[in-house]
């Protein structure tokens, strides 16, 4: 009797091999995961805190428009009239 034989019996019987391929599958996954993780958080170290966009800046910040004609207004001029609802997302690059 092997030594796989004593610690699990299963894969010595027939059909063992099936067991053996998903034993090695979810190791392979796990290991995977574990790798995916510990690299995620080091990277993570490496990364700067996002800043808070101010009322100054936002207020500053020259909008163009992406139908008609092409213009360029200052993002003030949305909220002066009127109340408004701003949401500022920087793309990379």
């Amino acid at each position: 009797m092997t030594a796989d034989c004593l610690f699990l019996p299963d894969l010595c019987t027939e059909g063992g091999g099936e067991m053996a391929t998903e034993l090695i599958a979810n190791a392979v996954a796990t290991i995977g995961g574990l790798i995916t993780g510990v690299m995620n958080y080091f990277t993570d170290r490496f990364l700067t805190l996002p800043l808070m966009a101010t009322l100054r800046h936002l207020e500053e910040t020259e909008l163009k428009t992406l139908q008609g004609d092409p213009r360029t207004l200052k993002a003030r001029s949305l909220w002066q009239n009127s109340g408004a609802v701003i949401m500022a997302v920087r793309r990379p690059g």
